[in-house]
């Protein structure tokens, strides 16, 4: 797998734990990495969350509660008519 490859394998990842989070609104951590540790070590599973708690898309307490406060939705493209 080339750079381009997994940087692309990393950002859909992120994605879809940010969209998990989102539609939950709440979730422990534990939990949530329970059903990742398949796919990625602790190690890149804190990344992503880190990654998302920076752009200020997920909000960790101090019980490792991650709460979703990115926007509701993902917003649509705006389409010419």
């Amino acid at each position: 797998m080339n750079q381009t490859s997994e940087a692309l394998a990393i950002v859909r990842v992120a994605h879809a734990i940010a969209e998990s989070i989102r539609e939950l609104g709440q979730v422990p951590s534990s939990h949530l990495y329970a059903r990742l540790m398949g796919i990625m070590d602790l190690h890149q599973y804190e990344q992503v969350i880190d990654l998302l708690i920076d752009a200020q898309l997920v909000e960790r307490d101090r019980s490792h509660l991650l709460h979703w406060i990115g926007p509701k939705a993902n917003p649509q493209p705006n389409r010419a008519s």
